[in-house]
C-alpha cells in the first residue's frame, strides 16, 4: 500500500513537472523594464502555433481546453472558469446546454472574428458555461468591482456584474488579469490584427463597442497581486506551450507585470 501511494504521488508529480519554462526562453529579456520589455515578450511570443476554433478532424481548440483545464480531480472533467463547476468535458457545446469557449479578451473589444489568430489562441480561451459566455451580448463587458450578484437557475456563484463591467470570483481573479497582460503583449498591431490596450477607463463607457482596450488596468493590478500565479496556471501555460510553441510571460515571471505597467 505504501508503495502504492508513492507511485501515485510521484505520477502526480510528473504530471505537473513534465514541462518547464525552456532554458534561455526570457534571456533577451532581462534588465529590462517599460515599453522595452513589453516590446521584448512581445517579439518572444507571436508567432505563435494557431488550432481551428470549430471541432475538426485535427488537433482543435475544443481538444486543447480539454487538456488544459482539466479537473485535477476527474480527468473526464473541465473546470469551468467563473461558476468554478466540474463538467464533463464531452459535453462541448451540446447545443447550448453543455460548456462554451469563453473569450476572456471579448471578440468585440478588437474586433477580431473568432476563427483568427486572436480569437483561436488558447492562452485566453477559458471552458465556461453557455450562460456565462462574455464573448458576445450583454456578457461582453470590461473587469471592475461590481455589485449585483450573477444569478443562473437560482444559484450565486461569486460572480458579480453591472452595467459595464463583470467581476469574476476571487479565485480566479489573478487569472484573469495575467491573460489579459498576456493579450496586450502578444498583440501590438503588427500582424494585421488590432493593437489591445489596457487602460484605467471603462471602453464601453466612453469608447465605441468595437475598441481594442479593456479595462481597468488599475483593477487588473490589484487582482494579479491578490490572487497569486498557481500549479493550475502553471500547468495550463506548460500545456499550451506545447500546442502554440508560446507561453504567458506573466505567469512564468509575475514581476513583469510591474515592471512594465507600474512604468508607464
Amino acid at each position: 500500500m505504501k508503495k502504492r501511494v508513492i507511485f501515485l504521488l510521484l505520477l502526480f508529480m510528473g504530471v505537473h513537472s513534465t514541462a518547464q519554462i525552456p532554458a534561455g526562453y526570457y534571456k533577451n529579456c532581462e534588465e529590462k523594464s517599460g515599453e522595452q520589455l513589453k516590446k521584448c515578450l512581445h517579439e518572444i511570443i507571436d508567432d505563435h502555433v494557431d488550432y481551428n476554433y470549430t471541432h475538426s478532424k485535427k488537433i482543435d481548440v475544443w481538444d486543447i481546453l480539454k487538456e488544459t483545464d482539466r479537473d485535477p480531480n476527474n480527468p473526464n472533467n473541465v473546470v469551468l472558469v467563473y461558476s468554478g463547476i466540474s463538467t464533463d468535458a464531452k459535453q462541448e457545446y451540446n447545443n447550448g446546454k453543455g460548456w462554451e469557449r469563453e473569450h476572456v479578451w471579448s471578440a468585440s473589444h478588437g474586433p477580431f472574428e473568432r476563427e483568427d489568430i486572436p480569437g483561436t489562441d488558447v492562452h485566453h480561451l477559458k471552458p465556461v458555461h453557455s450562460y456565462f459566455n462574455r464573448s458576445s451580448g450583454k456578457w461582453a463587458r470590461d473587469f471592475d468591482y461590481c455589485d449585483e450578484l450573477v444569478l443562473y437557475n437560482g444559484n450565486g456563484y461569486d460572480c458579480y456584474l453591472n452595467k459595464d463591467a463583470f467581476e469574476p470570483r476571487d479565485a480566479v481573479k489573478g487569472d484573469i488579469a495575467r491573460i489579459l497582460f498576456y493579450m496586450a503583449v502578444r498583440y501590438e498591431g503588427d500582424d494585421n490584427f488590432p493593437d489591445l490596450k489596457l487602460v484605467n477607463t471603462i471602453p464601453s463607457s466612453t469608447y465605441p463597442n468595437n475598441s481594442p482596450q479593456y479595462g481597468r488596468l488599475s483593477i487588473l493590478l490589484e487582482w494579479h497581486k491578490m490572487d497569486p500565479v498557481d500549479e493550475f496556471e502553471k500547468n495550463r501555460n506548460n500545456i499550451i506551450y506545447k500546442y502554440q510553441k508560446n507561453r504567458n510571460p506573466f505567469i512564468d515571471h509575475p514581476e513583469y507585470v510591474n515592471l512594465i505597467w507600474s512604468s508607464n
